[in-house]
């Protein structure tokens, strides 16, 4: 697979903006999950990048973070990180970004774009509930009690603005791309 040198760029730039965005965080006392922007960096970044540079972009930020540098919520980093309990939510950024980016690319209307982005906040929560219960040994019914059910107003949300936002920055970017 090449890139050009754009596309390394636009995929560096998205795992900086994810880990930026990342310590954007606030501690919720009834789980261990922390209400971050992560979910609206990553939807940003499968509908601005496209499949292919969306998942590299979060995988980009993934790999920054096992190494230790500290983009992951709260300054943290480190491969405890994404093996601990709530690791399968960062692990799922890259399959979240790839189903976003490929809803993107095949429905140019909103309703598209917004059903891409439901089905990879999906799978998002799928991924990481599933590895939760498995850590932790709860049910995946707790699991979804503690991990997903209380932010899925917020993360609707979040998606809903990255599809605002994200629409109107990928037809920049496009129109940028064609005049280079």
């Amino acid at each position: 697979m090449k890139l050009s040198t754009r596309e390394i760029i636009m995929c560096g730039l998205f795992a900086g903006v994810t880990s930026i965005l990342s310590q954007i965080s606030i501690p919720i006392p009834f789980t261990t999950v922390p209400l971050t922007m992560q979910i609206f960096a990553v939807a940003l970044s499968g509908l601005i990048l496209g499949a292919k540079n969306g998942f590299i972009s979060q995988l980009i930020y993934i790999l920054m973070g096992i190494i230790g540098m500290p983009v992951f919520a709260q300054m943290s980093g480190g491969i405890n990180i994404v093996v601990g309990p709530t690791g399968g939510f960062i692990l799922g950024f890259p399959i979240m970004a790839l189903v976003i980016g490929y809803f993107s690319s095949k429905f140019k209307n909103t309703i598209g774009i917004i059903i891409g982005m439901v089905i990879g906040l999906s799978m998002d929560y799928l991924i990481g509930t599933v590895m939760f219960t498995f850590i932790t040994k709860m049910t995946f019914t707790q699991g979804l009690m503690a991990c997903v059910i209380p932010f899925i107003p917020i993360d609707l949300i979040k998606i809903g603005l990255a599809t605002l936002v994200g629409s109107t920055i990928s037809k920049r970017v496009r129109i940028e791309a064609k005049s280079c």
